[in-house]
């Protein structure tokens, strides 16, 4: 069994990301996404080794001086998330391409440590006007939370050339066709 590749997706909150990943997962090119960590306490029904290995703060600060993750973040005091390097690679063994739908400082990482065995793809809003429209067109965020998130997307886009291919979400169905036809050429090479 051949060994399976990354993929990596970053992108601004509103640009369309999870439709996009959602679209391809379901075009039968064996990809998975990647099972982080977190120190938090499982949610729901959620089960360790399947949503997330869930690990104490403790466990957590352990695995990082012992330089287990290819990338992780304290979001809060002792909230933790990050990817375990020995996850990636059963994962990788399985011949499983691995999914990432991470924060464009996380895409960064992973591709400097994976090098041509990751692609990285930038999911770009047309503009930033297009992207508020969207945002207020969720009627789910107060005007200062909006801008807030505006302002963040505005400094991630200054990330978009560190990414191999950067994927203009302007209508949806371009993107997806064009992020399907990079993805595919990625995993045919040798």
């Amino acid at each position: 069994m051949s060994k399976g590749k990354l993929i990596i997706f970053s992108a601004p909150s509103g640009s369309g990301k999870s439709t996009i990943i959602n679209f391809l997962m379901k075009q039968g090119l064996h990809m998975h996404f990647s099972i982080s960590a977190t120190s938090r306490a499982p949610r729901g029904t959620e089960q360790n080794g399947v949503e997330y290995f869930f690990l104490t703060p403790e466990e957590f600060r352990q695995r990082i001086a012992n330089d287990e993750f290819v990338e992780y973040e304290e979001v809060y005091a002792d909230k933790f998330y990050g990817t375990l390097k020995s996850q990636i690679e059963h994962q990788l063994d399985e011949g499983q391409n691995v999914v990432f739908d991470v924060d464009v400082k996380g895409g960064c990482n992973i591709k400097r440590f994976y090098g041509d065995r990751a692609l990285s793809l930038f999911i770009m809003p047309p503009s930033v006007e297009e992207l508020r429209r969207r945002l207020e067109g969720r009627g789910t965020d107060a005007p200062e939370v909006i801008q807030s998130r505006l302002d963040k997307a505005e400094y991630e886009m200054t990330f978009a050339p560190q990414f191999d291919k950067v994927v203009i979400n302007d209508q949806l169905e371009v993107a997806e066709e064009q992020a399907l036809t990079l993805i595919k050429e990625f995993l045919s090479k040798k």
